[in-house]
């Protein structure tokens, strides 16, 4: 809880960037001038991980009170109060828009507690509309090639603007995020979700321009494209060039959040504002052998970027390994909130403020694995596959695959990008049992919750939704 130094803010706003891994962030060759800024004001947690290798397992513990599978097999978020329910409760007005991430919707109850919520998940209802809406590597393809013919038109019209196709819905959600800033009097709770670090990265050409200093051409991010939907083999340069487009999405979102920062100074709403940046997870570059998010929780997948800038705060960097579920319980905090007894994590805001040695439980991360690795649809159903949980100290990651009843574990002093697999000879380890115990005690947890009957049945998934998740390639 707030302590009687801490002054609570009377605004909080939350981005969460979809795929955003932890080195996507700051660095020698950064791309993310925005978002660095905002760090270097603010705090920076150097080891957050995500809750799970992807959307639906890790978001709620970040907008709800419990961790995935907390009360069944299926995810959505769990039956207690919400992150917005609980802001709603004490006349917070509330508002959360969400990039077209089918996974984040009404239908999965991450509507609660809001009073504007939109998720884009709906095309134009033209036939074109609905294909672009399936195909997001086509929007790509068209936005590209069809950038130059936009700027030509544009500037014949007198228009001076970015000309942009958005596929990744940025412009909507900004659009609407801006005007709720603009209309919000009072204490507000404002959450933006980001599509444009998720695959295909479809970056506009202008930040592609500018991560490459226009040394690469446009037909060859198309073949990049091409490689990876036909299936062929990703060699170097394909690779160098999917980071390229990863790396000017991240750009793009960058320059977006700034837009939003400059909203909250223009309303003079900046310095009573508490802002937190987060990925939800990561993505994988070929680090263990595959490309985007497959069932894996390796660093590439669970290491993400937070940062918490808040008005009485300090810049400072903050090593303690830290969950995401922290998030919901230090934003209420930040508000001068009572925080419900139900949420899964601590409040860090003390640590944010004064610099003190956050106390937060032992970081888990789970995944669901099927046959393989590379199983289509990926399995997000407990009864699809087989639980893996991974358990993160500051020194070692353990991973418990429960199918097989294997066991990985990593010592990250010397093998940070967990290459060298040290289990059995380093079980006995100092610490190495706890974070044992850590991952046992939540598979407990979550069979607890499977026989519960807590979770309701969400029946059929609407049109929208189920269209937005097979052009994610998740069905």
């Amino acid at each position: 809880m707030t302590d009687d130094s801490t002054v609570p803010v009377d605004g909080v706003l939350l981005v969460t960037v979809d795929s955003l891994r932890a080195d996507a962030v700051g660095g020698g060759e950064s791309h993310s001038p925005r978002l660095d800024t905002l760090a270097k004001s603010g705090a920076r947690f150097e080891n957050a991980f995500a809750t799970g290798n992807w959307t639906p397992f890790s978001f709620p513990s970040i907008l709800g009170q419990e961790h995935v599978f907390a009360e069944g097999p299926d995810i959505g978020i769990a039956s207690g109060p919400t992150l917005a329910e609980t802001f709603a409760t004490h006349d917070v007005r509330t508002a959360g828009f969400n990039a077209a991430n089918g996974f984040l919707t009404a239908h999965w109850g991450y509507d609660r507690g809001y009073d504007e919520f939109e998720t884009f998940t709906e095309s134009d209802g033209t036939p074109y509309g609905r294909y672009l809406a399936a195909h997001p590597t086509v929007q790509g393809w068209v936005q590209l090639l069809s950038s130059p013919f936009r700027r030509i038109m544009g500037r014949l019209k007198g228009d001076d603007r970015p000309q942009f196709l958005d596929a990744s819905r940025l412009i909507d959600v900004e659009s609407r995020a801006t005007s709720f800033l603009e209309s919000v009097d009072g204490p507000f709770f404002l959450w933006v979700h980001y599509m444009d670090t998720h695959t295909p990265y479809v970056p506009a050409p202008r930040y592609l321009r500018k991560v490459t200093q226009e040394k690469t051409s446009t037909l060859r991010m198309l073949r990049a494209h091409l490689r990876t939907g036909l299936g062929l083999e990703v060699n170097d340069r394909t690779l160098a060039d999917l980071k390229a487009l990863y790396d000017a999405t991240v750009r793009q979102v960058d320059a977006s959040v700034g837009r939003l920062l400059d909203t909250l100074d223009s309303e003079g709403l900046r310095e009573d504002t508490t802002v937190v940046v987060a990925g939800d997870h990561g993505e994988e570059f070929m680090d263990h052998g595959h490309l985007a998010h497959y069932p894996k929780l390796y660093d590439e997948l669970t290491h993400v970027p937070l940062i918490v800038d808040h008005p009485n705060g300090e810049s400072r960097s903050i090593e303690e390994p830290t969950s995401l579920d922290v998030i919901p319980p230090t934003l209420l905090d930040a508000a001068g909130l009572s925080i419900p007894a139900g949420f899964d994590g601590e409040s860090v805001l003390q640590a944010v403020i004064d610099g003190e040695d956050p106390d937060t439980d032992v970081p888990i991360s789970v995944a669901v694995r099927g046959d393989s690795v590379t199983q289509q649809p990926i399995p997000k159903h407990l009864d699809e596959g087989n639980l893996l949980v991974s358990a993160r100290s500051a020194d070692w990651t353990y991973i418990h695959h429960t199918g097989p009843d294997s066991h990985e574990l990593y010592d990250r002093r010397t093998d940070e990008t967990e290459q060298e697999d040290l289990w059995p000879d380093a079980r006995e380890e100092p610490g190495v049992e706890t974070l044992r115990d850590a991952a046992q005690s939540h598979i407990e947890r979550i069979e607890d919750g499977r026989s519960s009957g807590k979770q309701p049945d969400t029946g059929d998934t609407p049109d929208g939704v189920e269209q937005r998740l097979t052009a994610l390639g998740y069905q």
